[in-house]
């Protein structure tokens, strides 16, 4: 594997947590410089394959290579940027601060705040406590901090949630100008209507990986009118082999 090959393969991926399988053994590829939306009802393990893409949850089988590297390994820490669901900022400082606090440990430029700021529409919060931001202003600061630097890879979960129509399809356009630059990025979503937007989905249930195609593709092979159908028919094959 060269850092001139997919910049996301995952072979055998196995994650037991608790004593229960949540991934049995994941095989996929991501494609470079394109959106893919990783598209599944809640608890089909979609934060656990996230988690195993940037290098932070334990594996039992199988590896995750990430731009060449093994996920998780010190080249990448500059290079791969990760929004989780949870808030990822410091309460206590205002939005610009923790911004320029995480750029420091990254090793970004402080003055890369400004920037993303503006990318995520923040920059009239910037002197705001992080603390005193609603739900989906809490949600762009996070997303805010895996935009700092220059990275090749965004791992995104769920970074919609909580915000309203007129945002999410702002922040969707990000994404499509992010990749047109080149930087790939996988997007965790329970929202079927999202996948539209994305020009490859993989869908997943149960910890496993249904299909991935693109939404066009899904469509035709189904024969269904839109993704959601398409999972539903999907769904409905596997239960019947």
């Amino acid at each position: 594997m060269t850092e001139h090959g997919p910049p996301v393969v995952v072979e055998g991926l196995r994650v037991v947590r608790g004593g229960r399988e949540v991934l049995p053994g994941l095989d996929a590829v991501l494609p470079r410089g394109v959106v893919t939306g990783l598209l599944g009802p809640s608890g089909s393990g979609k934060s656990t394959l996230l988690r195993a893409v940037v290098g932070v949850q334990a594996v039992t089988a199988g590896r995750v290579t990430v731009l060449g590297h093994p996920a998780g390994s010190a080249p990448l820490r500059r290079r791969v940027g990760y929004s989780t669901q949870a808030p990822a900022v410091y309460q206590d400082l205002t939005v610009a601060e923790n911004l320029r606090y995480f750029a420091a440990v990254r090793g970004d430029d402080p003055r890369d705040a400004d920037r993303v700021l503006e990318l995520v529409g923040l920059t009239r919060h910037a002197h705001r406590l992080a603390g005193a931001l609603s739900g989906g202003e809490l949600g762009r600061a996070s997303l805010a901090v895996a935009l700092l630097g220059r990275n090749e890879l965004l791992v995104l979960d769920e970074p919609t949630v909580g915000l309203d129509p007129v945002l999410r399809a702002e922040l969707w356009g990000l994404f499509r100008r992010l990749a047109g630059t080149g930087v790939t990025l996988l997007v965790s979503s329970h929202v079927m209507d999202e996948a539209s937007r994305c020009d490859q989905l993989l869908l997943m249930r149960e910890g496993r990986i249904l299909a991935q195609d693109t939404p066009a593709a899904l469509r035709e092979r189904t024969g269904a009118a839109d993704v959601e159908g398409a999972f539903v028919r999907l769904v409905g094959a596997g239960a019947g082999s």
